[in-house]
């Protein structure tokens, strides 16, 4: 018998002028960016804790503490390969990931395909087995004024 399992993840991050903005591991082009200890990636941290919850692992917190000199200013997308990295280690591949970014500003429709190319490239799946969706919030709550950005992740790992 496989043993499948779901989780699913969430994170937010606050705008601000002047920093970065990536998503997928990619960098968006803009004068505007997350505020975070790491580099603020909210896509793979939502993808991060889906991941670590379909493992039952715990969350991307407990691994990678957000008060540690370690992670500071760190790129996701090395969270994100020690998290596969702890799924194998258990036995588990990946079977697919869906995550949705709510963002105001800027539009990134043009960098999904990237995204989803990142993100496969990274967790060393097929492309057809990582979905990125993006949407607005129609300008309502802190997303629709542009002060932040939420993302929603799922995903499915088996044995």
């Amino acid at each position: 018998m496989t043993d499948f399992r779901i989780g699913q993840g969430y994170d937010v991050h606050r705008i601000e002028a002047g920093l970065p903005m990536y998503l997928c591991g990619i960098k968006i082009a803009g004068d505007c960016g997350f505020v975070a200890h790491s580099d603020g990636d909210v896509a793979i941290h939502a993808l991060c804790d889906a991941l670590l919850g379909a493992g039952a692992l715990g969350d991307i917190g407990k691994h990678f503490p957000d008060n540690s000199d370690e992670f500071r200013g760190i790129d996701s997308k090395i969270l994100l390969r020690r998290v596969s990295g702890m799924l194998e280690a258990k036995g588990y591949s990946i079977g697919n990931i869906d995550i949705t970014i709510a963002l105001q500003a800027p539009k990134i429709a043009p960098y999904i395909q990237q995204m989803r190319e990142s993100l496969a490239a990274v967790l060393e799946l097929s492309i057809d087995r990582v979905s990125v969706k993006a949407t607005t919030t129609e300008k309502l709550g802190f997303v629709g004024r542009g002060e932040g950005c939420e993302c929603w992740a799922i995903a499915s790992i088996l044995k």
